[in-house]
């Protein structure tokens, strides 16, 4: 699980050329007429952790950890299709913790403790991008909805 992790925090941030030239090489030969870019992956991610914030946000427990399922498995496609990138100083435990803590804080039913794991989740993204020379790539807490179809009340209102 930790180089899992581990692999995660770089390609959250690893965005190189070559390496998706070789996932699609590798997918190619694997029969997959489709691999996704993993720009793309990151970008679903990026969604998950905006849905993410707003599940926890309005304390709805379900969709919070449905949202962090999704997240990890996003990453672990990305652990599987990108597995050469270079990964160089990132530490193996930079996303695993903040993610245990979200988990934890969920399962916990406690908000403040959401927003912190949360905040440092969203801290630890901007290290692993700085680390991977792609600082430039920013994420944050969200500040406004743009998913007007969906509550993420949990009564649904």
């Amino acid at each position: 699980m930790k180089r899992i992790i581990l692999l995660i925090a770089g390609l959250a941030a690893a965005g190189i050329l070559a390496c998706g030239v070789n996932a699609r090489r590798a997918a190619a030969q694997q029969g997959l007429s489709y691999m996704p870019r993993l720009g793309d992956i990151m970008g679903t991610v990026q969604l998950r952790h905006f849905k993410l914030w707003f599940a926890g946000d309005r304390e709805n427990w379900p969709l919070a950890q449905y949202e962090l399922q999704q997240i990890r498995d996003s990453f672990s496609d990305a652990a599987v299709l990108y597995q050469n990138v270079p990964i160089g100083n990132i530490e193996i435990t930079m996303v695993e913790k903040p993610l245990a803590d979200v988990d934890d804080a969920i399962k916990a039913k406690n908000r403040a403790k959401f927003t912190h794991g949360f905040s440092d989740l969203t801290a630890t993204c901007n290290h692993c991008h700085e680390a991977a020379k792609v600082g430039f790539i920013v994420v944050r807490i969200p500040t406004a909805s743009p998913f007007s179809n969906q509550s993420f009340s949990p009564t649904g209102k």
